[in-house]
């Protein structure tokens, strides 16, 4: 059993305080499988173009990632560029080239039609409502991200999309974006209505918060010295929040929590180096002590 992903896998120029770099790999479903793969298996459905060399695919084939979805056609890959100032929350972009990204159409693999985990990348949502009707059978959950670009441009097609959707992955201001409330309790129950029982609220460098119909939970950003790259980490989070939970096949409260917990570590090695880079090399070790460090951090005995 895998966890599905459906996304864009890119190259990134970036600039931050900590230096620069041309030509990394990124992309959310990158930097997603990349994250997910410490818990599930995963599979991708991603497009790239000819410029997507042997290296490129063997940072995912030394990972239990199933390339079957990931196309390669003529043209050049997604490219983004972006540069960060003092104020790494935010990403000035410079430049964007969509390039095969932009005629993308997600044909899943037969294999992929039973997958019981489904993650829907930030993409269209008219291409991510088409991958659900992909599905041989519903799965046992589906999961989804999108951002203010579909919630105001394409609203009715996300709406659509949201009512065959569980878990939804969001930031602040597009929480509020979709529910019309100011108030995150207030715009937990606006998206209930919308089909999704579970919200997470991505909240950068102060953490997450979960809502869920048996209880809300908050946990802060794992503290860190030196932050090189925050490019990813929102998809980091959601891998290792989505892998955790497709390992645990439960949606509890309390499997829910150590989700949080599990994405939250995750997206806190990722933004040690540039790009994908950190998430290529940790270990299991690494993961399960940095799980426990922060587990400890934040807990606290009854009186």
């Amino acid at each position: 059993m895998s966890l599905l992903v459906i996304g864009s896998v890119a190259f990134d120029d970036l600039a931050t305080p900590s230096g620069t770099r041309s030509n990394i790999l990124g992309g959310s479903a990158s930097s997603f499988s990349l994250s997910a793969s410490h818990f599930k298996p995963v599979e991708v459905v991603a497009v790239v173009g000819q410029d997507f060399g042997p290296e490129h695919f063997k940072v995912f084939q030394d990972r239990p990632i199933g390339l079957e979805g990931l196309v390669q056609v003529p043209g050049q890959s997604f490219r983004w560029k972006g540069r960060y100032d003092q104020n790494l929350n935010e990403a000035q972009t410079l430049d964007t080239q969509l390039n095969v990204f932009a005629t993308f159409r997600p044909v899943l693999p037969e294999k992929s039609r039973t997958a019981p985990f489904l993650f829907l990348g930030n993409i269209d949502p008219v291409l991510q409502l088409n991958v659900v009707n992909q599905m041989a059978r519903r799965p046992r959950w589906v999961a989804l991200d999108t951002m203010n670009f579909w919630i105001e441009g394409a609203r009715e097609a996300l709406l659509a999309v949201l009512k065959t959707t569980d878990i939804l992955l969001v930031n602040e201001t597009e929480a509020r974006s979709l529910s019309g409330e100011h108030n995150l309790v207030q715009a937990y129950r606006k998206i209930c209505d919308l089909g999704p029982r579970i919200l997470v609220v991505k909240r950068g460098e102060h953490g997450v918060s979960l809502f869920t119909p048996d209880g809300y939970f908050m946990a802060p950003a794992f503290p860190l010295e030196h932050v090189q790259d925050p490019t990813g980490a929102g998809d980091t989070f959601a891998g290792g929040f989505l892998g955790y939970l497709a390992s645990a096949d439960a949606l509890d409260l309390q499997t829910l929590k150590r989700a949080t917990l599990a994405g939250t570590v995750m997206a806190s090695f990722t933004v040690e180096a540039f790009g994908t880079a950190r998430l290529e090399t940790v270990t299991p070790a690494c993961i399960q002590e940095r799980m426990r460090l922060f587990s400890d951090m934040i807990h606290v005995a009854h009186p």
